[in-house]
């Protein structure tokens, strides 16, 4: 391929500051300069790129100005003129700026799609600033971040669009920096476990600091292992080896002692993000460090004139355009800790700036954690000062100290924040907007390690067509030695698969670390008990033996081989395990060089205690811990997890989750032993976190420009059943009236499996529904189908068949009800009941109406959870008959799935069969405009006014 022809059209990109122009003309202006002759024509680019790698440069670049310019908001006088980002006329209009035919869009349409899943965002009403003009004249550290994540992190140009999106949808709710009204904010980003929200919020930093914020301070949860960990990606990647050293010269002796990574492995190697010259050279501000990796924040030891802001014009205040552009950036990165953030409050007090004057930003991650004030407002008198917890009263002070603070929280489990206290202005509550970012791509989640509205039966399922089966290995009662030392074994062969992949691509820097977690317990005598008998089984596993070869032989013939091949994601994979032996004797000596294979973390010290740093030295243990290795910590390298704990509430547990993250290289090398227990909770918390997120994305809609839901209408979406979403002192409620939502599934409201007479009612109540269903229908979603009784009834019928329903609480259903029964005829006028069929013969025979299929479900909390299948909510699309005021009803006979072999009895309702339904209302029930939620706030105490002390 032309290497000119790459530079010509990357200069002609490079020049469209203002948006799209003639792209093969500007090509053939930038080819004057290379060669004369050089064929820069569309042909030839269409050539080039229909052959080139999807990460070669030019591509990858095409790709980031598309994507760039599909999702820029409109801008009067610009030019995007009125079409909507992220349309089929947007990126029509920007071919034609770009001048190119209709072949070339078409070809480009397929490498470059327009992304249509957007991150979901809940807020009020803001005032624009953060303009597409702005962000091209000001982007020295985002554009610096965005190479470093390209070059270095290999990030792939899809990634690096969905991170520009989702950055600057937080930054456009700021305040301007530069305005002379103070203005703070408070929002919330709701990322995924072990998803990527460092990357976001050190994308939302380097955002910042070009557009003029100048104080940023970053929490980072309760452990100095967390705090360390994340300084050192931000001083990696963002802050940069020239703000680190700030002049410094390394080889002097005495001035490198101030150096915190000199004896750094990626340090040493050149990895740590470059500017080229001192940022200030090029009238950029620099990033000062308050914090370094090694000493968390205490009273400067600079001096409090290190926390003074420099300006160019002393008459004016910091935020003024003449000084803030020129002004330096102060970056403080903190645990949540009491003496720590007092310190903090103490030197922005005697500082000499006004702090009034100072934009500043606090990124709180892990927000839910220990920031949430779980003081009982109940046991306070109305007129006394609001009392708080420690930590959240030092954050409530930071945002009472700086009146231009924009506050974001960062946290995967978000329920503790959204019940926060609305009504408390000098809260954390997210009042000004809520983002929920979109799954990452190449993300595993706890969807990758359960089968979530499979259809294949469980007899059927296979490393093909089963997640749970490649990736889960449960562990049963009485069977715990036996299952560790298969976990045991998974780790060792897992690694000898890593080196034989690592000498196949000897460049790739996948395979540095290897770990494997037992998480057990929180107490530490339990994880030293832990530790000892590992070391003792690694003692008598025998990896350089025959038994422990034998062993690992048919864990890779009966598991790994057929796991991978499974998956088919084109790892490479040896044909036979004997191309793994010679490896073995490495993999034992790299996870025990001492014979140890185990690091226990926790806060106790033993003094030849091996430190584990991931950063300095590959790692190849077993760690052994609690709550260090739970939330916020990233485990580098994790393959195998051995977890047992358990836990009081869904926020815990799906913190718990390390093994959720990015895999590259390995993800079929990755396995999770647990019991079934655990299994069924993490997939209920992941149903109730996923129902939260559908919940945000239906509401997540503008009508006249104006939201139909602020954040302070989030509270009642949060699902509350299987365990409780958080801990019992963070939540408060509020009582919803109405959901005027055009979907209802209430699958865990249903009676308790001992309310036989509940169950029993509902059957009979159903009756109207079931005799109609008499039809048999043949429904499709794409290249699948299913078989289904269908049938119809009218509005009233329907109503009156809800009316009756009796549920596991009187709340389960009654707003949804309230506002399906305020519905004419106008907006609904029938119902299609569909009964989905089975292809095996498992069904019931309710007495006088028919036989009808069984469906298999876990029980959860005492009860079955009814929640309806993906294919079947698909397949209503190709329903006959269903006009814009049918809505759609659909049914399940359920039964605990453990039960579904069991014979039946014919002529009578058998116990345990309970009647789920999943409700979807026709388009004109939900009218554009409609405020979806109507609720009654729960008393809280009064809100002192007036002046407040800090």
């Amino acid at each position: 391929m032309s290497e000119p022809l790459v530079t010509a059209y990357l200069g002609a990109l490079g020049a469209m500051v203002s948006g799209p122009k003639a792209l093969v003309r500007r090509a053939a202006v930038e080819a004057e300069d290379i060669d004369p002759a050089l064929d820069v024509s569309e042909d030839r680019l269409r050539e080039y790129i229909a052959a080139a790698d999807p990460n070669d440069e030019l591509r990858v670049q095409l790709h980031i100005r598309l994507a760039t310019w599909d999702h820029a908001p409109i801008e009067p006088g610009l030019w995007m003129g009125d079409t909507k980002p992220n349309t089929e006329m947007r990126r029509a209009r920007i071919m034609k700026l770009l001048g190119l035919g209709d072949k070339t869009a078409a070809d480009f349409a397929d490498y470059f799609s327009i992304a249509t899943d957007d991150d979901t965002v809940i807020a009020g009403e803001w005032e624009p600033w953060y303009t597409a003009d702005l962000q091209r004249q000001r982007d020295f550290y985002w554009s610096h971040y965005v190479a470093y994540l390209r070059k270095r992190r290999k990030w792939k140009a899809g990634a690096i669009t969905r991170l520009d999106a989702a950055t600057s949808r937080v930054l456009e709710r700021f305040a301007n920096p530069a305005q002379s009204k103070p203005v703070p904010t408070r929002g919330l980003v709701v990322g995924y476990v072990q998803s990527g929200k460092t990357a976001n919020f050190a994308g939302v930093i380097a955002k910042a600091i070009d557009a003029g914020y100048r104080l940023i301070i970053v929490m980072t949860g309760t452990t100095n292992l967390l705090r360390e960990q994340t300084q050192r990606r931000l001083d990696m990647e963002l802050v940069g080896r020239e703000n680190i050293l700030r002049g410094i010269d390394e080889d002097d002796i005495e001035a490198a002692k101030h150096i915190d990574y000199l004896d750094d492995e990626d340090w040493i190697k050149g990895r740590f993000n470059r500017y080229g010259v001192q940022p200030r050279t090029l009238g950029k501000p620099e990033i000062r460090r308050m914090t370094t990796r090694r000493f968390d924040y205490r009273s400067l030891q600079q001096g409090l004139s290190a926390l003074e802001f420099e300006r160019t014009d002393k008459n004016k205040p910091v935020w003024s355009p003449e000084n803030l552009y020129l002004t330096d950036a102060r970056l403080i990165v903190v645990k949540k800790n009491e003496s720590v953030l007092q310190n903090l409050i103490s030197d922005l007090k005697n500082n000499a700036d006004r702090l009034e004057d100072i934009p500043a930003l606090i990124i709180d991650d892990e927000s839910d954690q220990a920031s949430i004030n779980t003081v009982d407002p109940d046991k306070q008198s109305a007129d006394a000062k609001k009392e708080r917890t420690t930590i959240n009263e030092r954050i409530s002070t930071l945002l009472q100290m700086l009146p231009r603070v924009q506050y974001v929280g960062y946290t995967a489990t978000p329920f503790a924040n959204v019940f926060s206290d609305y009504t408390d202005k000098n809260d954390v509550f997210p009042s000004d907007y809520l983002l929920a970012l979109r799954r990452p791509l190449d993300y595993m989640g706890v969807e990758d390690f359960h089968d979530i509205d499979s259809s294949v039966p469980e007899s059927e399922r296979t490393f093909a067509n089963s997640k749970e089966r490649v990736h889960v290995r449960l562990i049963d009662d009485g069977d715990e030695e036996f299952a560790f030392q298969q976990a045991l074994d998974s780790f060792v062969l897992a690694g000898a698969i890593k080196l034989y992949r690592q000498g196949l691509s000897p460049d790739e820097d996948h395979y540095r670390h290897h770990t494997m977690l037992v998480h057990e317990a929180a107490k530490k005598a339990k994880h030293k008990i832990r530790a000892e008998t590992i070391q003792e089984l690694w003692s008598r596993s025998g990896y350089t033996l025959a038994s422990g070869m034998r062993r690992l032989r048919e864990l890779y013939d009966g598991d790994f081989a057929p796991a991978s091949h499974g998956l088919g994601l084109g790892y490479p994979m040896p044909a036979s395990f004997a191309e793994l032996e010679p490896l073995i004797g490495r993999v034992v000596r790299r996870i025990a060089p001492n014979g140890d294979p185990v690091l226990v973390i926790n806060s106790n010290k033993e003094p030849d205690q091996e430190e584990l740093d991931f950063d300095r030295r590959s790692v190849w243990r077993i760690l052994v811990g609690g709550n260090k290795l739970a939330r916020g910590f990233t485990v580098e390298g994790l393959t195998i997890t051995y977890y047992l704990r358990t836990v009081g509430h869904a926020e815990a547990l799906m913190q718990m989750g390390r093994w959720f993250g990015f895999r590259p290289g390995y993800r079929d090398l990755v396995r999770l032993f647990i019991t079934a227990k655990i299994r069924d909770a993490f997939e209920a918390a992941c149903r109730d976190e996923e129902l939260f997120r559908d919940e945000l994305r239906q509401y997540a809609v503008m009508a006249d420009g104006r939201p139909l839901v602020t954040p302070a209408d989030i509270q009642p979406l949060v699902a509350r059943h299987g365990l409780r979403p958080t801990a019992a002192n963070k939540m408060r409620y509020a009582q919803l009236v109405e959901k005027r939502s055009p979907s209802k599934e209430p699958s865990s409201g249903y009676p308790a499996l001992v309310e036989r007479e509940k169950l029993r009612h509902n059957v009979k109540v159903m009756t109207p529904l079931l005799r109609v269903a008499s039809k048999r229908s043949t429904l499709s979603a794409g290249t699948r189908s299913f078989e289904a009784l269908t049938g119809e009834v009218s509005h009233a019928v329907m109503v009156d068949v809800l009316k009756q329903l009796q549920w596991r609480t009187d709340d389960t259903f009654k707003a949804d009800l309230a506002w399906i029964e305020s519905l004419d005829d106008r907006a609904i006028d029938k119902w299609i009941i569909v009964l989905p069929q089975r292809r095996s013969d498992r069904s019931v025979t309710i007495p006088g109406l028919g036989t009808f299929s069984l469906h298999g479900r876990k029980i959860e909390n005492g009860g079955l959870r009814g929640n309806s299948e993906s294919l079947h909510r698909a397949g209503l699309a190709s329903l006959g008959g269903r006009t814009s005021t049918a809505g759609c009803a659909i049914i399940y006979p359920v039964i605990d799935k453990d039960r579904a072999c069991e014979d039946l009895p014919h002529d009578t309702w058998p116990d345990g069969v309970v009647m789920a339904i999943r409700l979807e209302l026709p388009e004109k029930a939900v009218p554009a405009g409609t405020k979806p939620l109507v609720y009654r706030v729960a008393a809280k105490r009064r809100i002192p006014t007036g002046n407040h002390e800090w």
